[in-house]
């Protein structure tokens, strides 16, 4: 695992309708806050929003392809939804490097997620592994 702490990646994804729907129909998460306009209008929230699986997903992707990269996976993750995603915004996901652990391929990565507007939507952290399949 070629980490250092403080190294940072980031990744950036529109969500649409279309996002929201394939989402739906892989996990089954057709909560009407994500596609009943007139539901959504009377919550919290005033409009639709995304699942929230597509924000997390957001951060398997960097995690993943980015960094660490191919053959990582999360041992452990802790998450927090400060603000909704809306359909419509676009997602900028920012990752750093906090302690690596060399000897066992392991290193802790803190995570935030903003919308266009600079709104942090997703805060968390998580501990990843890597495995190069033995290259």
């Amino acid at each position: 695992m070629d980490l250092e702490v403080g190294q940072k990646a980031q990744r950036e994804m529109k969500v649409d309708t279309e996002t929201v729907r394939q989402y739906a129909e892989i996990t089954g998460d057709y909560n009407p806050l994500h596609f009943d306009a007139k539901f959504a209008r009377r919550t919290r929230f005033g409009r639709l929003i995304a699942q929230g699986g597509i924000t997390t997903g957001l951060l398997h992707a960097l995690v993943a392809m980015d960094m660490p990269g191919p053959g990582s996976v999360f041992v452990r993750q802790r998450w927090s939804f400060p603000a909704p995603v809306y359909i419509g915004d676009t997602l900028q996901a920012d990752a750093t490097v906090k302690s690596v652990r060399p000897k066992r391929n392991m290193a802790e990565l803190e995570f935030a997620v903003k919308n266009q507007d600079g709104e942090l939507v997703l805060e968390g952290d998580a501990l990843v592994l890597q495995d190069d399949g033995g290259q």
